[in-house]
């Protein structure tokens, strides 16, 4: 029996760092300007303190300039946005990215709201999710720029053709179906009121899970030939004891039906810090007047 495409978002992300690195080099050379990225972790969470290292490493990797704040997870909310403030106004930093979550105590759409839309490099202010929702340029989320980088790399115009987003998220699932919109697709968002999730996805040429459950989507919720995208990260227990990481979608059910999907891992994580770095490259160009970088 037919085996899907497996999508390699680690092949097509190192591309995309390539790519901001030589542009950046050319920024060095050319307008003796680094590009920098600030990172704002607060508490010691550890998943939370792995992917803001991954951070820093991506960023020298990639020749921009790296800056960690870390502060205590007891800080109020006014000394945390007071912190954000100053990188607002600090030269050095192009983009400003608060590591979510963040303790309870904190609201963290206060704390985006501070930064500067300019340097949101999330692409979570709520002016970006309006230029976006608006067709205008901006700064957009990381995660589903890199979704539709990995969906191009399948289809060559995606102008017409269904898509359903399983998940309604700030971060993922909305910003992702407005760039599908913004692509000419077709788009559906199921969610945990939807009725009959199962058949809708079916319809789907491109299905897009994002919902945060393990395992979720089934090879009857996909249809035959569809390119799938798996946003989905969770740490599922074995049976002889251990750990392994899982998306939303059952990956060997699925890669008999579909025609295309990515991995977990491999797949869409790759791709977020890819986008990343892009952002910032060029949130540092548009900040100055400076011509977009890259295509």
């Amino acid at each position: 029996m037919a085996q899907a495409k497996v999508i390699d978002g680690k092949a097509v992300a190192a591309k995309i760092r390539d790519d901001v690195a030589e542009a950046a080099a050319r920024l060095r050379n050319e307008a003796r300007l680094t590009p920098g990225l600030a990172t704002v972790l607060v508490g010691n969470d550890p998943s939370s303190k792995v992917y803001v290292r991954g951070k820093g490493r991506a960023c020298v990797g990639a020749g921009l300039a790296s800056f960690e704040l870390s502060l205590p997870a007891k800080i109020s909310e006014g000394a945390l946005i007071a912190e954000v403030e100053k990188l607002n106004g600090d030269d050095r930093v192009d983009g400003v990215l608060v590591q979510l979550p963040l303790p309870r105590h904190l609201d963290s759409r206060r704390v985006i709201a501070a930064i500067d839309p300019a340097k949101d490099v999330d692409g979570l202010h709520p002016l970006n999710v309006g230029r976006l929702w608006s067709g205008l340029p901006g700064l957009a989320p990381c995660t589903p720029q890199g979704c539709l980088a990995l969906l191009r790399t399948v289809h060559n115009n995606l102008s017409g053709i269904e898509a359903v987003v399983l998940g309604r998220s700030n971060l993922v699932g909305k910003p992702f179906a407005a760039l599908l919109l913004a692509s000419d697709c077709t788009v559906t968002m199921v969610h945990s009121k939807s009725r009959d999730a199962p058949a809708i996805c079916r319809r789907a040429d491109i299905l897009v899970a994002a919902a945060g459950h393990p395992r979720m989507v089934k090879a009857d919720w996909i249809k035959p030939g569809a390119t799938v995208i798996d946003v989905g990260t969770s740490s599922v227990a074995l049976p002889g004891g251990g750990s392994r990481v899982v998306g939303d979608v059952d990956f060997d059910a699925a890669c008999v039906v579909a025609g295309a999907i990515t991995p977990v891992p491999g797949g869409v994580g790759p791709m977020t810090i890819a986008y990343l770095l892009r952002n910032t490259l060029f949130a540092a160009c548009w900040r100055r007047g400076l011509p977009a970088p890259l295509p």
